[in-house]
């Protein structure tokens, strides 16, 4: 498939993330064209449980869909492909003759599959999922999730008996809908999010029966795998406003960014500063075990060659850390603001927050914890609780890169960043000094959503290969380790005394 005619001038992403959706148009050298952001509910029934609405977030697509290629006057026969990208573990099953979904989603931070997880730890036992998914057990991952909703919700149970319920990540309930929904709309993965459900099989590259079977799940309920960049397309996008694009990108979100921040070389790393916070490293078409808490997971497949493998560390909160401060505490108006309070004080004065809201994940993997302020005292003031709520995210990222370094034996001698939170130059640097290495952004901040339109496009021609992605990667930043070694160790000991404090909260 080759870009439709002369015409054509961009490709398009759908990024759909855990807080709101952004469609973004680029150019051909990777730059936004044009672009538009809108959020969505959070929605709290219980603690540990997180929701959303599918239909609100299908909606939202539309919308900006819609408005963006209005308000810019961008033609469907401008745009070459369209690339998605999603929160990946969030979990929709819906009536594949109706298009209604059995619910809300359950999202990807939601803990109330932890009993089924500790049965599955102990029969079959985490060992005999991570040989084949690369995961471990945890509430994280959307095959419990599905469970759930097959236990506790009987119209999602009796449509999967009567093969009319579809169970997706929210790339497959978004790409369903865009190519017809209940009129003939495409059932479809890729392995980036299909090797998050703990269904998939990492070295068969397929739904796995015993999995399945483990967690009773109908097969057909699963979307069809194909490529993250699928030269021959998922299907053409049937609203107006995009009518007869064709889909030909799919990742996960993280996967995306990785792809956006062009690492496709192995040993390449990059992480994300979203609403969690996501490290990968590019371990090439080797599927690396971890040791040390980490995840073995597809970072992409373009076409028809062999998928490429990353590991991956896991932050539950970070940057959801900062809007807990604003909005449910009330102590901040903005990041901004909680960035100028932190940069009052020249350190944290002894003050350590946890923010263990969902457990721990990796290199921990502790769903008991939960999130304490250590080390108060009449000394602290609001300033030191700021600095606390940006350095507790770059304290979690140097616990996954000292793991990665020693799973994958290879020594990280940079960083690329990006997400939200990159924002703040005073998190960066204190990033830097906790790794004692150089950490760089890109000109481009919108990684995710520009790592789809790659894949999208080379599907199409667009880009004719990964080298021309990489010379549209320009720096517009980069912050040098300047922390002392002894300084550096003494924050980090007090880090790790505090996260042991947050242990064995939850039986």
């Amino acid at each position: 498939m080759t870009p439709g005619g002369s015409k054509v001038r961009c490709i398009a992403a759908l990024d759909q993330g855990t807080t709101s959706t952004r469609f973004v148009l680029f150019d051909h050298r990777g730059r936004r064209v044009a672009s538009a952001q809108k959020e969505h509910r959070q929605i709290y029934p219980q603690p540990g449980w997180v929701e959303q609405d599918p239909l609100e977030i299908w909606h939202n697509c539309v919308e900006l869909i819609e408005g963006v290629m209005a308000a810019h006057g961008v033609a469907p026969g401008e745009v070459g492909a369209l690339g998605v990208t999603n929160q990946r573990e969030t979990t929709v099953v819906w009536d594949r003759d109706t298009g209604a979904p059995f619910g809300n989603a359950i999202g990807w931070q939601d803990t109330r599959t932890a009993p089924l997880c500790a049965a599955l730890a102990v029969d079959p036992g985490h060992g005999a999922f991570r040989e084949r998914t690369g995961l471990p057990i945890a509430t994280y991952f959307s095959g419990p999730k599905l469970r759930w909703i097959l236990d506790h919700v009987p119209a999602a149970a009796l449509a999967a008996a009567q093969g009319r319920a579809a169970f997706g990540t929210v790339d497959s309930w978004l790409i369903w809908n865009l190519t017809g929904g209940p009129r003939g709309g495409v059932h479809i993965t890729d392995p980036t999010n299909a090797s998050r459900t703990l269904l998939y099989n990492l070295h068969t590259l397929a739904w796995d029966p015993q999995l399945l079977a483990w967690l009773g799940v109908p097969t057909g309920m699963l979307a069809q795998v194909g490529p993250s960049s699928a030269p021959n397309g998922y299907g053409q996008v049937q609203l107006e406003a995009l009518r007869g694009v064709p889909i030909c990108g799919d990742l996960g979100d993280q996967q995306a960014a990785l792809f956006g921040q062009t690492c496709f070389a192995a040993g390449e790393a990059k992480n994300t500063y979203g609403t969690g916070c996501f490290l990968l490293l590019n371990t090439g078409e080797k599927a690396v075990p971890s040791s040390r808490g980490l995840l073995t997971t597809v970072a992409y497949q373009l076409g028809t060659e062999p998928p490429r493998y990353a590991l991956e560390g896991s932050i539950a909160v970070a940057g959801s850390l900062v809007q807990w401060a604003r909005d449910q505490l009330g102590l901040f108006a903005s990041a901004e603001e909680l960035n100028d309070f932190a940069a009052r004080v020249p350190d944290n004065g002894g003050v350590y927050l946890v923010p263990a809201f969902s457990g721990l994940f990796a290199p921990h993997w502790r769903p008991d914890a939960r999130g304490i302020i250590a080390g108060l005292t009449h000394f602290a003031t609001k300033a030191h609780l700021a600095r606390a709520i940006l350095e507790a995210t770059a304290y979690q990222t140097r616990e996954i890169f000292a793991a990665m370094a020693q799973d994958s034996r290879v020594a990280l001698r940079a960083l690329k960043v990006d997400g939200g939170m990159t924002a703040s130059g005073l998190l960066m640097q204190f990033q830097a000094d906790m790794l004692a290495v150089p950490v760089l952004k890109p000109s481009e901040t919108e990684t995710t959503a520009l790592g789809a339109a790659y894949a999208a496009g080379l599907a199409v021609g667009f880009w004719p290969g990964t080298e021309d992605l990489r010379a549209n990667w320009v720096p517009a930043a980069r912050w040098e380790p300047r922390m002392a070694a002894t300084t550096r160790e003494q924050l980090f000991a007090g880090w790790q005394k505090a996260v042991e404090k947050s242990l064995d909260w939850e039986g």
